[in-house]
Protein backbone atom coordinates (compact mmCIF):
# COMPACT_ATOMS: atom_id res chain seq x y z
CA UNK A 1 0.00 0.00 0.00
CA UNK A 2 3.04 2.28 0.05
CA UNK A 3 2.19 3.56 -3.43
CA UNK A 4 -1.44 4.32 -2.56
CA UNK A 5 -2.69 7.70 -1.40
CA UNK A 6 -3.87 7.36 2.21
CA UNK A 7 -7.29 8.79 3.05
CA UNK A 8 -8.69 9.61 6.47
CA UNK A 9 -12.48 9.70 6.83
CA UNK A 10 -13.64 11.90 9.71
CA UNK A 11 -17.22 11.33 10.82
CA UNK A 12 -19.40 12.16 13.80
CA UNK A 13 -22.63 13.89 14.72
CA UNK A 14 -23.37 17.58 14.33
CA UNK A 15 -21.26 19.70 16.64
CA UNK A 16 -18.87 16.92 17.68
CA UNK A 17 -15.92 18.99 16.48
CA UNK A 18 -15.07 17.56 13.06
CA UNK A 19 -14.27 20.90 11.44
CA UNK A 20 -12.09 21.99 14.36
CA UNK A 21 -10.19 18.71 14.17
CA UNK A 22 -9.66 19.12 10.42
CA UNK A 23 -8.47 22.69 10.91
CA UNK A 24 -5.86 21.42 13.38
CA UNK A 25 -4.72 18.74 10.93
CA UNK A 26 -4.32 21.23 8.11
CA UNK A 27 -2.49 23.69 10.33
CA UNK A 28 0.02 20.95 11.15
CA UNK A 29 0.34 19.45 7.68
CA UNK A 30 4.14 19.81 7.74
CA UNK A 31 4.40 20.29 4.01
CA UNK A 32 2.10 17.45 2.92
CA UNK A 33 -0.06 18.15 -0.12
CA UNK A 34 -3.48 17.48 1.35
CA UNK A 35 -6.77 17.44 -0.52
CA UNK A 36 -9.85 18.07 1.59
CA UNK A 37 -13.32 16.83 0.63
CA UNK A 38 -16.11 18.42 2.69
CA UNK A 39 -19.61 16.98 2.73
CA UNK A 40 -21.54 20.12 3.62
CA UNK A 41 -25.20 19.53 4.50
CA UNK A 42 -26.93 22.63 3.21
CA UNK A 43 -26.79 25.23 0.46
CA UNK A 44 -24.13 27.55 1.87
CA UNK A 45 -20.49 26.44 1.92
CA UNK A 46 -19.87 27.36 5.53
CA UNK A 47 -17.28 24.78 6.53
CA UNK A 48 -15.25 25.30 3.39
CA UNK A 49 -14.96 29.01 4.12
CA UNK A 50 -13.93 28.31 7.71
CA UNK A 51 -11.25 25.86 6.63
CA UNK A 52 -9.88 28.13 3.93
CA UNK A 53 -8.80 30.48 6.69
CA UNK A 54 -6.44 27.94 8.23
CA UNK A 55 -3.40 30.01 7.25
CA UNK A 56 -1.41 27.05 5.86
CA UNK A 57 0.10 27.14 2.38
CA UNK A 58 -1.41 23.69 1.74
CA UNK A 59 -4.94 25.06 2.20
CA UNK A 60 -5.57 26.17 -1.36
CA UNK A 61 -8.96 26.54 -3.03
CA UNK A 62 -8.13 23.85 -5.59
CA UNK A 63 -7.51 21.31 -2.85
CA UNK A 64 -10.81 21.96 -1.09
CA UNK A 65 -13.78 20.27 -2.66
CA UNK A 66 -17.31 20.60 -1.33
CA UNK A 67 -19.99 17.96 -1.89
CA UNK A 68 -23.12 19.95 -1.15
CA UNK A 69 -25.81 17.79 -2.76
CA UNK A 70 -26.73 15.85 0.35
CA UNK A 71 -25.30 13.13 2.53
CA UNK A 72 -22.10 11.74 1.03
CA UNK A 73 -23.20 8.14 1.55
CA UNK A 74 -26.27 8.82 -0.63
CA UNK A 75 -24.33 10.41 -3.50
CA UNK A 76 -21.30 8.13 -3.78
CA UNK A 77 -21.73 7.16 -7.42
CA UNK A 78 -23.00 10.51 -8.67
CA UNK A 79 -20.66 12.87 -6.85
CA UNK A 80 -17.93 11.32 -4.70
CA UNK A 81 -16.42 8.93 -7.24
CA UNK A 82 -16.16 11.58 -10.02
CA UNK A 83 -14.45 13.92 -7.54
CA UNK A 84 -11.93 11.22 -6.64
CA UNK A 85 -11.28 10.50 -10.31
CA UNK A 86 -10.62 14.20 -10.91
CA UNK A 87 -8.17 14.36 -8.00
CA UNK A 88 -6.29 11.31 -9.24
CA UNK A 89 -6.11 12.67 -12.79
CA UNK A 90 -4.14 15.73 -11.70
CA UNK A 91 -0.56 16.11 -12.86
CA UNK A 92 0.38 16.63 -9.22
CA UNK A 93 -2.11 14.55 -7.19
CA UNK A 94 -2.37 14.99 -3.42
CA UNK A 95 -0.16 13.08 -1.04
CA UNK A 96 -3.00 12.71 1.43
CA UNK A 97 -6.79 13.03 1.36
CA UNK A 98 -9.02 14.01 4.27
CA UNK A 99 -12.80 13.61 4.04
CA UNK A 100 -15.08 15.40 6.51
CA UNK A 101 -18.49 13.78 6.24
CA UNK A 102 -21.87 15.23 7.05
CA UNK A 103 -23.00 14.50 10.58
CA UNK A 104 -25.79 12.43 9.03
CA UNK A 105 -23.55 10.20 6.91
CA UNK A 106 -23.16 6.47 7.22
CA UNK A 107 -19.43 5.84 6.79
CA UNK A 108 -19.89 2.28 5.47
CA UNK A 109 -21.05 3.16 1.91
CA UNK A 110 -18.22 5.67 1.64
CA UNK A 111 -15.63 3.07 2.66
CA UNK A 112 -17.17 0.63 0.18
CA UNK A 113 -16.65 3.18 -2.60
CA UNK A 114 -12.89 2.78 -2.20
CA UNK A 115 -13.27 -0.67 -3.78
CA UNK A 116 -14.26 1.00 -7.07
CA UNK A 117 -11.53 -0.36 -9.40
CA UNK A 118 -10.11 2.99 -10.55
CA UNK A 119 -9.92 4.21 -6.94
CA UNK A 120 -8.74 1.02 -5.25
CA UNK A 121 -5.63 0.87 -7.42
CA UNK A 122 -4.53 4.35 -6.31
CA UNK A 123 -6.11 5.13 -2.92
CA UNK A 124 -6.66 3.39 0.41
CA UNK A 125 -8.67 4.25 3.54
CA UNK A 126 -5.94 4.90 6.07
CA UNK A 127 -8.54 5.11 8.86
CA UNK A 128 -12.08 6.02 9.81
CA UNK A 129 -12.08 8.48 12.72
CA UNK A 130 -15.33 9.03 14.61
CA UNK A 131 -15.75 12.02 16.93
CA UNK A 132 -18.24 11.99 19.79
CA UNK A 133 -19.31 14.78 22.13
CA UNK A 134 -18.36 13.91 25.73
CA UNK A 135 -20.63 16.56 27.24
CA UNK A 136 -23.70 15.47 25.28
CA UNK A 137 -23.17 11.78 25.93
CA UNK A 138 -22.70 12.39 29.63
CA UNK A 139 -26.17 13.96 29.63
CA UNK A 140 -27.78 11.06 27.78
CA UNK A 141 -27.81 12.66 24.33
CA UNK A 142 -25.94 11.79 21.15
CA UNK A 143 -25.08 15.42 20.41
CA UNK A 144 -25.40 18.76 22.09
CA UNK A 145 -28.22 19.77 19.75
CA UNK A 146 -30.64 16.88 20.02
CA UNK A 147 -33.63 19.00 20.97
CA UNK A 148 -36.13 16.94 19.03
CA UNK A 149 -35.50 13.66 20.89
CA UNK A 150 -37.76 12.54 23.74
CA UNK A 151 -37.30 14.82 26.75
CA UNK A 152 -37.64 11.98 29.24
CA UNK A 153 -34.59 10.27 27.78
CA UNK A 154 -32.27 13.27 27.89
CA UNK A 155 -30.66 12.18 31.17
CA UNK A 156 -30.05 8.58 30.08
CA UNK A 157 -26.47 7.60 29.35
CA UNK A 158 -27.61 6.39 25.92
CA UNK A 159 -30.85 6.86 24.09
CA UNK A 160 -32.79 3.87 22.77
CA UNK A 161 -30.72 2.39 19.95
CA UNK A 162 -33.90 1.34 18.19
CA UNK A 163 -34.32 4.95 17.07
CA UNK A 164 -32.85 5.89 13.66
CA UNK A 165 -30.53 8.35 15.37
CA UNK A 166 -29.31 5.68 17.75
CA UNK A 167 -28.62 3.27 14.93
CA UNK A 168 -26.68 5.93 13.05
CA UNK A 169 -24.60 6.61 16.14
CA UNK A 170 -23.76 2.91 16.45
CA UNK A 171 -22.97 2.67 12.73
CA UNK A 172 -20.43 5.48 13.01
CA UNK A 173 -18.82 3.75 15.98
CA UNK A 174 -18.68 0.26 14.51
CA UNK A 175 -16.99 1.55 11.35
CA UNK A 176 -14.31 3.48 13.26
CA UNK A 177 -10.65 2.57 13.57
CA UNK A 178 -10.25 5.39 16.09
CA UNK A 179 -12.86 7.07 18.29
CA UNK A 180 -12.10 10.55 19.62
CA UNK A 181 -14.02 11.60 22.72
CA UNK A 182 -14.00 15.35 22.21
CA UNK A 183 -14.95 18.20 24.58
CA UNK A 184 -13.59 16.35 27.60
CA UNK A 185 -13.03 19.72 29.28
CA UNK A 186 -16.80 20.02 29.65
CA UNK A 187 -17.21 16.93 31.87
CA UNK A 188 -15.72 15.68 35.14
CA UNK A 189 -13.70 12.46 35.50
CA UNK A 190 -16.65 10.37 36.65
CA UNK A 191 -18.78 11.43 33.69
CA UNK A 192 -15.91 10.81 31.28
CA UNK A 193 -15.38 7.29 32.63
CA UNK A 194 -19.06 6.46 32.14
CA UNK A 195 -18.95 7.75 28.56
CA UNK A 196 -15.83 5.78 27.74
CA UNK A 197 -17.25 2.59 29.27
CA UNK A 198 -20.43 2.90 27.23
CA UNK A 199 -18.55 3.53 23.99
CA UNK A 200 -16.52 0.36 24.40
CA UNK A 201 -19.77 -1.63 24.15
CA UNK A 202 -20.29 -0.43 20.58
CA UNK A 203 -16.86 -0.40 18.92
CA UNK A 204 -15.15 -3.31 17.21
CA UNK A 205 -12.43 -5.21 19.05
CA UNK A 206 -9.14 -3.37 18.70
CA UNK A 207 -10.65 0.05 18.05
CA UNK A 208 -8.74 2.69 19.96
CA UNK A 209 -10.56 5.32 22.01
CA UNK A 210 -8.73 8.54 22.85
CA UNK A 211 -9.68 11.81 24.56
CA UNK A 212 -9.39 15.36 23.24
CA UNK A 213 -10.20 18.98 24.07
CA UNK A 214 -11.21 21.50 21.42
CA UNK A 215 -10.59 18.95 18.64
CA UNK A 216 -6.83 19.04 19.17
CA UNK A 217 -5.23 15.66 18.43
CA UNK A 218 -1.62 15.12 17.38
CA UNK A 219 -1.66 14.35 13.62
CA UNK A 220 0.74 11.47 14.22
CA UNK A 221 -2.03 9.78 16.21
CA UNK A 222 -4.70 10.27 13.53
CA UNK A 223 -2.72 9.75 10.34
CA UNK A 224 -0.79 6.70 9.21
CA UNK A 225 -2.96 4.01 10.82
CA UNK A 226 -2.88 1.92 7.64
CA UNK A 227 -6.19 0.17 8.31
CA UNK A 228 -7.11 -0.43 4.64
CA UNK A 229 -10.74 -0.28 5.78
CA UNK A 230 -12.04 -0.99 2.28
CA UNK A 231 -10.69 -4.55 2.62
CA UNK A 232 -12.46 -5.01 5.95
CA UNK A 233 -15.91 -3.70 5.08
CA UNK A 234 -17.80 -6.87 6.09
CA UNK A 235 -16.67 -6.36 9.69
CA UNK A 236 -18.09 -2.81 9.66
CA UNK A 237 -21.66 -3.41 8.49
CA UNK A 238 -24.24 -0.81 9.39
CA UNK A 239 -27.70 -1.45 10.85
CA UNK A 240 -29.15 -0.56 7.48
CA UNK A 241 -27.07 -3.19 5.69
CA UNK A 242 -27.87 -5.82 8.31
CA UNK A 243 -31.62 -5.07 8.14
CA UNK A 244 -32.14 -4.18 4.48
CA UNK A 245 -29.33 -5.76 2.52
CA UNK A 246 -28.26 -3.50 -0.35
CA UNK A 247 -31.39 -1.35 -0.50
CA UNK A 248 -30.61 2.38 -0.68
CA UNK A 249 -31.02 4.22 2.61
CA UNK A 250 -32.57 7.58 3.23
CA UNK A 251 -32.34 10.29 5.87
CA UNK A 252 -35.92 11.49 5.74
CA UNK A 253 -35.90 12.48 9.40
CA UNK A 254 -33.57 15.45 8.82
CA UNK A 255 -34.00 18.64 6.86
CA UNK A 256 -31.99 21.77 6.13
CA UNK A 257 -32.29 25.07 4.35
CA UNK A 258 -30.20 28.15 3.72
CA UNK A 259 -31.29 31.76 3.66
CA UNK A 260 -29.83 35.26 3.72
CA UNK A 261 -30.87 38.54 5.32
CA UNK A 262 -29.44 42.06 5.67
CA UNK A 263 -26.76 43.03 8.18
CA UNK A 264 -27.76 42.95 11.84
CA UNK A 265 -27.53 46.11 13.89
CA UNK A 266 -26.10 44.54 17.03
CA UNK A 267 -24.05 41.42 17.81
CA UNK A 268 -25.67 40.74 21.19
CA UNK A 269 -29.15 41.11 19.75
CA UNK A 270 -28.27 38.70 16.95
CA UNK A 271 -27.02 36.05 19.38
CA UNK A 272 -30.12 36.43 21.56
CA UNK A 273 -32.37 36.06 18.52
CA UNK A 274 -30.54 32.89 17.46
CA UNK A 275 -30.89 31.46 20.97
CA UNK A 276 -34.61 32.16 21.06
CA UNK A 277 -35.11 30.64 17.61
CA UNK A 278 -33.23 27.45 18.47
CA UNK A 279 -35.32 26.94 21.61
CA UNK A 280 -38.65 27.75 19.99
CA UNK A 281 -38.20 25.61 16.87
CA UNK A 282 -36.00 22.68 18.00
CA UNK A 283 -33.20 23.67 15.64
CA UNK A 284 -30.37 21.15 15.80
CA UNK A 285 -27.70 23.37 14.32
CA UNK A 286 -27.31 26.82 12.81
CA UNK A 287 -24.12 28.00 11.19
CA UNK A 288 -22.94 30.63 8.78
CA UNK A 289 -21.64 34.16 8.57
CA UNK A 290 -23.21 37.41 9.73
CA UNK A 291 -22.77 41.01 8.66
CA UNK A 292 -22.96 43.67 11.36
CA UNK A 293 -23.67 47.29 10.60
CA UNK A 294 -20.54 49.39 10.99
CA UNK A 295 -18.19 46.36 11.04
CA UNK A 296 -15.65 45.70 8.31
CA UNK A 297 -15.17 42.07 9.43
CA UNK A 298 -17.32 39.01 8.84
CA UNK A 299 -18.77 37.32 11.95
CA UNK A 300 -18.62 33.51 11.89
CA UNK A 301 -21.51 31.85 13.73
CA UNK A 302 -21.62 28.24 14.94
CA UNK A 303 -24.66 27.30 17.03
CA UNK A 304 -24.95 23.75 18.35
CA UNK A 305 -27.96 23.37 20.60
CA UNK A 306 -27.72 25.90 23.43
CA UNK A 307 -24.06 26.70 22.76
CA UNK A 308 -23.38 29.55 20.33
CA UNK A 309 -19.87 30.55 19.30
CA UNK A 310 -19.13 33.70 17.32
CA UNK A 311 -15.88 35.25 16.17
CA UNK A 312 -14.67 37.64 13.48
CA UNK A 313 -12.87 35.34 11.06
CA UNK A 314 -11.70 37.85 8.43
CA UNK A 315 -12.42 41.23 6.81
CA UNK A 316 -15.08 41.40 4.11
CA UNK A 317 -13.62 41.19 0.62
CA UNK A 318 -14.18 44.20 -1.66
CA UNK A 319 -16.38 42.21 -4.05
CA UNK A 320 -18.47 40.45 -1.38
CA UNK A 321 -22.07 41.28 -0.59
CA UNK A 322 -22.11 42.10 3.11
CA UNK A 323 -25.13 40.13 4.22
CA UNK A 324 -25.96 37.44 6.77
CA UNK A 325 -26.16 33.88 5.41
CA UNK A 326 -27.12 30.89 7.55
CA UNK A 327 -27.69 27.15 7.14
CA UNK A 328 -30.34 25.74 9.48
CA UNK A 329 -30.44 22.00 10.21
CA UNK A 330 -33.07 20.08 12.14
CA UNK A 331 -35.41 17.14 12.18
CA UNK A 332 -37.95 17.08 9.37
CA UNK A 333 -40.18 18.86 8.76
CA UNK A 334 -38.63 22.20 9.58
CA UNK A 335 -41.02 25.15 9.64
CA UNK A 336 -38.87 27.30 7.38
CA UNK A 337 -41.19 30.29 7.29
CA UNK A 338 -41.49 30.46 11.08
CA UNK A 339 -37.75 30.03 11.61
CA UNK A 340 -36.88 32.71 9.07
CA UNK A 341 -39.42 35.07 10.60
CA UNK A 342 -37.97 34.45 14.05
CA UNK A 343 -34.41 35.13 12.91
CA UNK A 344 -35.44 38.25 11.05
CA UNK A 345 -36.75 39.71 14.29
CA UNK A 346 -33.22 41.04 14.83
CA UNK A 347 -33.72 43.30 11.78
CA UNK A 348 -36.63 44.95 13.49
CA UNK A 349 -34.66 45.55 16.67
Amino acid sequence: MTNKIPTTIITGFLGAGKTTLVQHLLANAEGKRIALIINEFGDVGVDKDLLSGCGDENCTDDDMIELANGCICCTVADEFIPVMQTLLARDNPPEYIIIETSGLALPQPLVQAFNWPEIKARVTVDSVVTLVDAAALSEGRFAADEKALNDQRQRDEMLDHETPLGELFEDQLVCADLVVINKTDLVDNEQLQRVEKELHHHVRAGTKVIKAKHGIVDPSVLLGLGSAAEDDIMARQSHHELHHGDEPHEHDDFDSFAFSMPAAKDRKALIKTIEQTIIAHDVLRLKGFAALEGSTARLAVQAVGPRINTWFDRPWKPDEVQQTSFVVIGQSPLDRDAIEQSLRMVERG
